[in-house]
């Protein structure tokens, strides 16, 4: 069992362009574990975990319902913004400047084969991190991603999250609001679900912007202790 993961923070970068990059890891690590199976070689497997922040980007899970997204496609240009069908779980989600985007592309059978755990040890990252600057997250029954003030009519969401899994291979993953321009959510429902909202740390925290970087440090520490990981 391979614990090791390969950290890549690739700056500020093109949805596509990422996903592409994603798909390359994803197929390299699937294509491992067949030659393993049929030629019974024991090769190890690779695990990584790319940091990236999109321009404005909206992205339908292979669940989602299309009429979520509020813009045509002439106003989608004048937003700035681009749109994608893609391949995870979910519905609609918003990805742009000022977002922590985390995609860990694992090979589950290095760590646990359970989907379900491995959504919770997401979540659990982002709450142990959002309490470190003393807020209170938390899970939403049947909503996936990270919340605050659950069970209130202030419930709002702070980091949203979508996955596809095949192999035990992972790839996608999370979104965490850190400096996010919340406007860009008034044009979908976002996940699909109506009536609440979402909100970002620096809103939070009632400050201008909150370092980047140091909440990535605060992530990479509770993932590695969740997954008993080591990154390099």
């Amino acid at each position: 069992m391979n614990k090791q993961i390969a950290l890549q923070d690739l700056g500020f970068k093109d949805y596509k362009q990422i996903w592409d990059y994603q798909e390359t890891l994803f197929k390299a690590i699937v294509d491992t574990k067949i030659k393993n199976r049929r030629e019974a070689v024991g090769l190890q497997t690779k695990n990584y975990f790319l940091f990236v922040e999109h321009p404005h980007v909206y992205t339908l899970g292979k669940s989602g319902d299309l009429s979520n997204l509020l813009l045509n496609e002439e106003q989608l240009t004048e937003k700035g913004a681009t749109f994608y069908k893609i391949n995870r779980g979910g519905d609609i989600t918003y990805h742009g400047p000022g977002q922590v985007v985390g995609y860990p592309i694992l090979d589950l059978e290095n760590f646990f084969t359970d989907i379900h755990k491995y959504l919770r040890f997401l979540e659990e990252m982002i709450i142990l991190t959002l309490a470190e600057y003393g807020l209170k997250a938390e899970r939403s029954d049947g909503e996936t991603g990270v919340w605050l003030d659950v069970g209130t009519p202030f419930a709002r969401k702070i980091c949203a999250m979508g996955v596809r899994a095949s192999r035990w291979v992972t790839m996608h993953g999370f979104a965490l609001n850190v400096n996010a321009n919340l406007g860009y959510f008034d044009n979908i429902i976002p996940c699909g679900i109506r009536g609440k909202a979402v909100t970002s740390l620096n809103i939070e925290l009632g400050v201008k912007e909150v370092s980047m970087d140091e909440v990535k440090e605060k992530l990479l520490k509770h993932f590695a202790n969740l997954f008993e990981a080591e990154f390099f």
